[in-house]
């Protein structure tokens, strides 16, 4: 953004997708990444990008799985650190873990990616994420194991006021976010990203 549009300053916001609904509905963002669409809305929602989920752990986590793929029935008694229960990425699994029949082993619940992923890194359990979780932490110290269900995964939804609402910077703003998003998956920065097809 500061290479194309230096006059546009941005304000960013990171926090549970419902918060940044409700904030979005209330005027006080212009646009956000939510993983599921709000029906109720006239908001632009353009499909971003699809995540794959990935059980992570410490490379010396003693429950940890030695295969490199894995399904949620497998997982067994492995301790789980995940967001509580209204949080969209547990009511997905919890959704997938009932279908297939098969409990969670839930050890905590913490709901701010930095803390739970800080339990991960200290070896208080493993967690059910996407890739990006560890963006900004030592890639070494952690393993990424894939999980097979097909239902495991989440889509990434640019959501924005309706466009004859949203400013020019808005709209200058939405375009960037979609290219640096694709820039990220293509290249394999965002591990388990795919951009959908537009």
């Amino acid at each position: 953004m500061r290479e194309r549009y230096p006059d546009i300053r941005l304000h960013l916001v990171e926090n549970l997708s419902g918060n940044l609904a409700t904030m979005l509905g209330a005027r006080q963002l212009d646009l956000a990444v939510l993983f599921q669409e709000e029906r109720t809305r006239r908001w632009s929602v353009l499909p971003l990008l699809e995540e794959k989920l990935f059980l992570i752990c410490r490379r010396d986590l003693p429950a940890a799985p030695t295969q490199d793929h894995i399904s949620l029935a497998e997982l067994g008694d492995i301790p789980l650190i995940m967001p509580s229960g209204p949080h969209g990425l547990r009511a997905l699994l919890n959704n997938a873990s009932t279908q297939g029949a098969h409990a969670l082993n839930i050890s905590a619940e913490i709901d701010g990616l930095s803390l739970l992923m800080d339990a991960v890194r200290a070896g208080y359990g493993a967690t059910i994420q996407p890739g990006a979780a560890i963006a900004r932490l030592p890639p070494e110290e952690f393993r990424l194991i894939d999980i097979i269900d097909d239902s495991v995964s989440r889509p990434n939804l640019l959501v924005s006021l309706s466009d004859d609402e949203l400013s020019p910077a808005g709209l200058a703003t939405r375009v960037v976010l979609q290219q640096v998003a694709s820039e990220l998956a293509s290249s394999g920065q965002w591990p388990g990203a795919t951009v959908y097809n537009r």
